[in-house]
């Protein structure tokens, strides 16, 4: 008898919290007029959490 091993597929999201603070923190977005926009609009809306 044969054993058949299925392959799964990696997991395409693996997340690292230096890259993400660096694109998406907050000091990213006061950095740039489109992301002083970004948090103009969450702060509008109300969030908790302005950025990440």
């Amino acid at each position: 008898m044969r054993l058949e091993v299925l392959s799964v597929p990696k997991r395409t999201f693996q997340p690292h919290v230096k890259p993400r603070k660096r694109k998406m923190g907050f000091l990213a977005r006061t950095s740039s007029p489109s992301g002083r926009r970004i948090l103009r609009n969450r702060r509008r809306k109300g969030r908790q959490r302005l950025a990440v």
